[in-house]
């Protein structure tokens, strides 16, 4: 790896002619027009015609809606860079001036930011092809809300299509006062499934509930009884989260329906307490519905989704590096594990080094009005990922992108 110093000014050097303008108004007409998963075509669009204008080859339609950039620039390692492009059904209330313009749909989670950050590194990079030697992927993926994109793009040989990565980088937009960029060595992220449970009852007239078996009532009994599994059967030092975030069933108010369907999520950070919420939910489903007498099975099913996020420790340590030389000792510093999940590792291939950070954006007078003193109690107070009032500082475009080129030239300048 190049000195973090040597990386930082030829960073600015590169960034020097970043036009703050230009940045905003390409995220912001992003922003108006999201696009939800495997939906990205327009966000494709216009990622790829930029790519091309800088000297990419590249490809579109990787796992449908995703786009790649190959840039070979003579000998050296192999880098990609990875920014997430869909959006979320969130209805926006930010009041900005460039709101969403698709009612129900909003980049609630800043993946806007993250095509923007992505795309301005890629043309830096290109226009400064002299300073370094190697050969930067560039990759839109579609699809990371869904938890499906990553994976569909190495179903869709993403691996053999393209150059193998000898390392692979990305980078995520928080709550948190903007100007920060917090890195964490090893266990970063946790990993998510989700839990698809359908219970079968017997249907009939709400006046006669005798005549039937209430579905409804039944998975109330396993709504219920599944908030002891984390309080009674996970160990208090085990992070674990089981969210049931649907129930679904009827569709009047004197009919008992025949069938009651849950969605549930589960987040975990250690494989064994994974194994065993997975065995518990399953357990108190089949268990309740025993009780009640249903007339046939509940439907389980598990929808593996992402898996633990894991930064290479060293490789980690050496970007943080970087990005305090950039930034100031005092803007890197370690978050945590958090229970949030990504499928971001998932592009990296068996024995490759990743490393996955933060970029914190909350505009200064919202986080000073925030209630709390401490930095958690703040954090708490402000509007975060997938809120209907994420509305990341226009500071933040900038710093975005160096923390991606400097990043980059770690390894290509070496």
């Amino acid at each position: 790896m190049t000195e973090p110093a040597v990386v930082a000014r030829l960073t600015r050097e590169i960034t020097s002619g970043l036009e703050p303008g230009r940045l905003a108004g390409f995220y912001q007409d992003l922003h108006r027009h999201p696009e939800l998963s495997f939906q990205e075509h327009r966000t494709a669009g216009k990622l790829a015609l930029r790519l091309r204008g800088a000297g990419y080859e590249v490809t579109e339609g990787v796992a449908r809606t995703g786009v790649v950039g190959v840039l070979a620039n003579g000998d050296g390692p192999v880098v990609w860079l990875r920014g997430d492009m869909d959006a979320l059904p969130v209805r926006e209330a930010t009041g900005l001036p460039y709101a969403s313009t698709v009612d129900g749909i909003m980049h609630a989670c800043g993946h806007d930011l993250h095509v923007t950050w992505l795309l301005a590194a890629a043309e830096a990079l290109a226009a400064a092809r002299e300073t370094w030697s190697g050969t930067l992927v560039v990759v839109g993926q579609p699809a990371e809300e869904a938890g499906g994109g990553a994976r569909a793009m190495v179903a869709d040989g993403i691996h053999a299509r393209f150059p193998r990565p000898d390392v692979l980088f990305g980078q995520h937009v928080a709550p948190g006062l903007a100007g920060f960029y917090p890195h964490t060595p090893g266990l970063t992220l946790s990993a998510s499934d989700d839990v698809d449970v359908v219970v079968h009852g017997v249907g009939g007239h709400g006046s006669r509930p005798e005549s039937t078996v209430d579905p409804v009532v039944t998975a109330a009994y396993i709504v219920t009884r599944l908030q002891t599994v984390v309080a009674r059967e996970v160990a208090a030092s085990e992070s674990v989260v089981l969210t049931v975030g649907s129930f679904h069933a009827g569709t009047n108010a004197n009919i008992i329906p025949a069938e009651a369907r849950l969605a549930l999520n589960v987040r975990t950070q250690d494989t064994r307490a994974r194994e065993r919420v997975l065995a518990a939910i399953r357990r108190v489903v089949e268990g309740e519905c025993a009780a009640a007498g249903c007339p046939a099975p509940p439907e389980v099913t598990v929808h593996a989704g992402c898996p633990n996020t894991v930064n290479d420790a060293a490789l980690d340590g050496e970007i943080a590096a970087v990005h305090r030389e950039l930034f100031g000792e005092h803007t890197v510093f370690d978050f945590g594990q958090a229970l949030g999940s990504e499928d971001f590792s998932l592009l990296a291939p068996a024995g490759v080094p990743y490393d996955y950070w933060y970029v914190s954006s909350t505009p200064a007078p919202v986080w000073e009005a925030a209630p709390g003193e401490e930095l958690r109690e703040k954090f708490a107070g402000v509007p975060g990922n997938h809120s209907p009032l994420f509305a990341p500082d226009l500071s933040v475009l900038v710093p975005g992108v160096r923390t991606l080129v400097s990043a980059a030239l770690s390894r290509l300048t070496g």
